[in-house]
């Protein structure tokens, strides 16, 4: 549902070259001074050591950062005296990939017509949506069939989550309308990309390499494209 990687433990605070370069001098004191600060709260998160990299500096830590240890560590940076602070942006907590599936919607929503859902369709649905407020994409949304004999159709979307995962638990189990479907929202495992034929509707290869001659119907699987559907 959530990608897990060990950068989750962390907190980043961009700022400029000069500042990286004095504080990385007395990291090790900034550590210690950080961790006192964090244990007068009886704090279970602590620092284990701070890195940097060309544009930030990462305060890695034991355990996944909540809201209130980031504000205690926003405040000790702006007080480090030899720190420009104008050039100090507010600290940051990692982001992960969170995955989530759309369920409850017709492949061929339209009654009349032999068009497939539309990605951007529901995209900007979604974004009309108050509860996908503050919520950012990852990528496009990916839309297939949920078998090659089904008529329903899974709505992978790939959202920015936070350390807490507190966007993806918003998310699940929420319905809303796509249309005249009241769909609803699942979590899901990291969608395995895996191709689906354009030609056949099976899954494992594209469709230029298929094997089979001649199409087949996506919607009842006949021996014939599918705008000859009766």
């Amino acid at each position: 549902m959530t990608t897990k990687d060990p950068l989750r433990k962390q907190v980043i605070i961009p700022m400029s070259n000069d500042n990286i370069n004095k504080f990385m001098k007395d990291s090790s004191l900034y550590v210690a001074n950080i961790n006192q600060s964090l244990r007068n709260t009886k704090s279970e998160v602590l620092v284990d050591f701070i890195r940097s990299d060309i544009s930030s500096i990462m305060i890695v830590t034991n355990k996944v950062t909540v809201q209130s240890n980031l504000y205690i560590i926003k405040n000790y940076v702006k007080k480090v005296e030899d720190i420009d602070t104008v050039n100090v942006n507010v600290p940051q907590l990692t982001q992960s990939k969170s995955y989530l599936k759309i369920i409850g919607i017709p492949y061929f929503p339209y009654n009349s017509s032999n068009e497939c859902l539309i990605p951007s369709e529901v995209k900007s649905i979604i974004k009309q949506n108050q509860i996908f407020d503050n919520i950012v994409l990852v990528s496009k949304l990916c839309v297939i069939k949920v078998s090659p004999k089904s008529d329903m159709s899974i709505i992978w979307i790939n959202i920015w989550d936070v350390q807490s995962r507190s966007k993806v638990k918003s998310l699940i189990n929420r319905c809303f309308n796509v249309g005249r479907f009241i769909v609803t929202i699942q979590g899901a495992n990291m969608n395995s990309g895996i191709p689906q034929c354009k030609n056949c509707w099976q899954w494992g290869h594209v469709t230029i390499f298929c094997c089979i001659q001649g199409s087949k119907c996506v919607k009842c699987n006949g021996p014939y494209k599918t705008e000859n559907h009766c």
